[in-house]
């Protein structure tokens, strides 16, 4: 398992291939698609999407936490699964809330609406709600960008957690995020992916200029 990091300027192809993993983009008639993306040797295309959905958790930039409590926002996921045993139930959502970083913040406010979470626990809840259905692969479509310095911290801390389970792909524009948080990163460019490696390998000798110039600061 790796944190995979997907870098380019805006409109360059990140979130559209994020989405494409699990075929959100399906929700756009307009969309076309060229070439396979497989998971366990299976094109996505040919899978259930909601067993694919399962299977493949998204987190995007903003949190969109369901307008319930925090203990049901977890439990949602599971009880649609057929998990209605409470005592499994409980166990997942302090489980899934503390792979995410966010049990201690919350164990004595379960029954707290989500709303009133500050953003950075929303996001983090989102991570948790995601986890409770037993993901194989995370999908984050920019998680920080709205969120301060510590909230970020708390955020890459869950990832790296994680990390020991899931394959979790990233896409950020901030290029010092991807530098300490992924394993390996892909640079894309107007649709295309211009190349991809080692994080510390593509950050310190890019074998592309497009890529070198992005990172450097010369455009994006």
């Amino acid at each position: 398992n790796e944190i995979l990091g997907i870098i380019g300027p805006a409109n360059s192809g990140k979130t559209t291939f994020l989405r494409a993993i699990n075929r959100l983009n399906d929700l756009n008639l307009s969309y076309r698609q060229q070439g396979d993306i497989l998971l366990e040797g299976a094109d996505v295309r040919k899978i259930n999407a909601n067993t694919l959905r399962k299977k493949v958790g998204i987190i995007f930039a903003m949190p969109h936490v369901l307008p319930m409590t925090i203990y049901k926002n977890i439990a949602y996921g599971p009880k649609v699964h057929g998990i209605t045993n409470k005592k499994a139930v409980d166990e997942i959502v302090e489980t899934s809330l503390q792979k995410a970083y966010l049990w201690d913040e919350v164990k004595d406010r379960l029954d707290t609406p989500a709303t009133k979470l500050s953003g950075g626990q929303q996001q983090r809840l989102c991570i948790a709600r995601t986890l409770a259905v037993e993901p194989e692969i995370i999908l984050y479509d920019e998680p920080c960008s709205g969120l301060d310095p510590i909230s970020t911290a708390k955020v890459e801390d869950a990832m790296q957690q994680l990390k020991k389970d899931y394959t979790q792909i990233l896409v950020t524009n901030n290029t010092k995020q991807a530098a300490r948080a992924t394993e390996r990163c892909a640079f894309f460019l107007m649709g295309e992916l211009v190349e991809l490696d080692d994080t510390d390998t593509l950050f310190t000798s890019p074998k592309n200029k497009q890529t070198d110039d992005y990172i450097t600061g010369r455009f994006g």
